[in-house]
């Protein structure tokens, strides 16, 4: 290691990150300026990476779970190589710029995740790992290695304290993920105040507890820094690795440095006379020959290992000609090849949608071989686990269905690494109710277009004899506010089946699938082709009116059959709409939706066990909607349905008094 070179590059790492945000006067320092030794060792010795393929399959990932220091990732990206110029460092924060104020995947080349609600870093790099091993355990074989990477993540005060970091650190470690480096830039500093005012653990025997090695360095000392990732990543010993570096916060500003007031731009005001003490010329966002120089000889290092791993993988792909299919193209089915892979379900009878997906989900994974499920400790209620299709363990990265424990919050940020790293398609279950514990994941997902699919079971009062705590009224409408998530509520078994298709064809984002857990009845309005090729239209003409129309009955889920049964006893001029997923029905052509919901009928009635705000677009300002805009009632779910009005008789009554 070239201590001089480094400690050089981490002073010009430190210079770019005042300087980018001085400019635009907001962002944060501290981490930038503490962690910039950190940087210089990871980018410059420790991280396999090769910045002409960000993508290289055998890559280190590196993630910034402290996002809003995001200068540090930006600065050590230009250096090392990647594609972002020093043009577009100077417009950090700008609008269209490849460096916002958090990193954002699919933005800046080298960055990993979407970053910026703290502690969702360490559970997307837990995910990562989970990948990593997943995928070596899959493609790799005696002969060829060709993957047996790592997964680093660098982590702050903040992150440590929340709480889906301690489930995903729980988890990692209870499966031993020893490809995981967890770099914790502890500089005893929160934003408020010391840290001491709010933390007083043990943080490395909490992690040692984890099943983590763990140990202590002081964060500014290159040798010890490189000691600790060199052996980090030697020792594969089945325990993932905390790396607890001591570090100044804004270090390099002498005003501001180790305190609270180094976290934002508070110490941008000091920096000529900070570059002037840390040995930066006057000139702003300089970069010195030698350094680049450095970075230089990096990149051909890198190309030399990327070349080697290519002849491998070469190899590798001679001898395994499907499996590289499979890791190259990943399946390329759409929803409407998918659709085919399902059998048809019995005409009649009743069944349950969360069983049902059961079936479509084992359907689907003989289609789709880098399927995985995996639900928090409730497989036997949401029925999603894929047959013969073993338990992730330690002892079995061959399997299919991962077991995340009560643990909501990680699974969602486990989901999210996953899906980044995407080799596997990934879907993870629990209760409708609780997928608030899991909703900043799924926002990040939507936001960063990652193809994840939830199952949320339980989807409504008829939950029952629970009561109000686990039965959903809002649930369903707040998801339906997350820009790019679908959300399909589908009314029986052949919606369903059109439901899950959807959700594994689709590419640009997540979708929600919403199931019920008690029977509903087999739709025989229409024949089933005609079912699922509606329902992958997120809406359609399920009862077509036989005279003039007078009425639209609109409806999701389970009260798709209470609809149809109140449209008899309401006349011929009735048509009934099912709309099992509102979002998916509003990138139709606007032809196909006034098809199905013509403009000059103005008589509207929608029904769901749910709060009614997100019917009145349909409906309008004269139509109705039944629902429930209030907390649920312990009894049994039928008759909690009843009480509460959704019932045929409830429905006939209100669209009689309508119409």
């Amino acid at each position: 290691m070239k201590k001089d070179i480094l400690a050089k590059a981490a002073n010009e790492a430190r210079g770019l990150a005042m300087d980018a945000i001085h400019a635009c006067s907001s962002g944060h320092l501290g981490l930038p300026l503490g962690a910039a030794e950190i940087g210089a060792v990871l980018f410059g010795e420790s991280l396999n990476y090769y910045p002409s393929e960000p993508r290289w399959l055998n890559r280190d990932r590196f993630i910034l779970s402290a996002g809003h220091g995001s200068m540090f990732l930006y600065s050590w990206l230009h250096l090392s190589g990647y594609d972002l110029s020093i043009d577009e460092v100077k417009s950090f924060r700008k609008l269209g710029s490849k460096t916002p104020g958090h990193p954002e995947f699919g933005e800046t080349e080298g960055v990993e995740c979407t970053t910026g609600p703290l502690g969702q870093g360490i559970g997307n790099a837990v995910g990562m790992a989970l990948s990593s091993k997943m995928a070596a355990e899959k493609f790799n074989t005696a002969d060829h290695k060709i993957i047996d990477n790592h997964v680093v993540c660098l982590a702050g005060d903040g992150c440590i304290q929340e709480g889906v970091a301690a489930e995903s650190a729980a988890f990692g470690g209870h499966l031993g993920l020893d490809n995981l480096i967890i770099i914790y830039d502890s500089n005893d500093v929160t934003l408020d105040a010391m840290a001491e005012a709010s933390q007083s653990e043990d943080t490395a025997q909490r992690f040692t507890a984890y099943g983590f090695d763990v140990v202590t360095i002081n964060g500014h000392d290159l040798h010890a820094i490189d000691s600790a990732l060199s052996t980090a990543k030697e020792v594969r010993n089945g325990k993932p690795k905390l790396i607890i570096a001591k570090t100044v916060i804004g270090k390099g500003i002498e005003q501001v440095a180790g305190t609270a007031s180094a976290h934002g731009e508070g110490g941008a005001k000091f920096i000529d006379e900070a570059r002037a003490s840390i040995g930066l010329p006057k000139e702003h966002f300089y970069v010195s020959e030698d350094v680049s120089a450095y970075f230089s000889k990096k990149v051909k290092s890198s190309k030399t290992r990327h070349e080697a791993w290519l002849t491998l993988y070469s190899s590798w792909k001679k001898a395994n000609p499907e499996n590289a299919d499979l890791l190259e193209n990943g399946p390329t089915l759409s929803a409407d090849k998918l659709i085919d892979v399902i059998p048809e379900f019995p005409a009649e009878g009743s069944v349950a949608t969360r069983a049902a997906g059961g079936k479509v989900l084992n359907a689907l994974a003989s289609a789709l071989p880098c399927l995985i499920s995996g639900s928090a400790d409730l497989h036997g209620s949401t029925k999603n686990y894929i047959e013969n299709g073993g338990d992730v363990s330690r002892d079995n990265f061959g399997a299919r269905n991962v077991l995340y424990g009560i643990r909501e919050h990680a699974m969602g940020a486990v989901l999210n690494g996953i899906a980044y790293d995407g080799i596997f398609s990934a879907s993870g279950a629990t209760f409708a109710t609780f997928s608030d514990y899991m909703r900043p994941s799924v926002r990040l997902a939507a936001l960063s277009k990652l193809p994840v699919q939830y199952i949320w079971t339980h989807d409504s009062v008829a939950v029952g004899e629970d009561g109000p705590t686990h039965q959903p009224v809002e649930t369903v409408a707040s998801l339906r506010n997350i820009p790019n998530l679908d959300v399909f509520r589908p009314a029986d078994a052949e919606e369903t089946a059109s439901a899950f298709a959807s959700a594994m064809g689709r590419k640009d984002g997540p979708t929600g699938l919403i199931l019920t857990r008690q029977n509903v009845p087999m739709i025989d309005a229409l024949e089933k082709k005609a079912i699922r090729r509606g329902a992958l239209k997120g809406g359609y003409v399920l009862l077509k009116e036989s005279s003039d129309l007078s009425l639209i009955i609109l409806a999701s889920g389970s009260e798709v059959s209470v609809a149809l049964a109140a449209a008899k006893n309401l006349g011929t001029g009735v048509r009934v709409i099912s709309l099992p997923c509102m979002e998916l029905f509003e990138r139709q052509s606007s032809d196909y939706q006034a098809e199905v919901l013509p403009l000059d009928c103005e008589a509207r009635i929608a029904i769901e066990a749910g709060v009614t705000s997100p019917w009145y677009k349909y409906v309008g300002l004269k139509g109705k909607v039944v629902g429930i805009d209030r907390f649920g009632i312990s009894a049994p779910g039928d008759v909690v349905m009843e009480k509460l009005g959704i019932s045929v008789a409830n429905l006939t009554k209100e669209a009689k008094a309508l119409i």
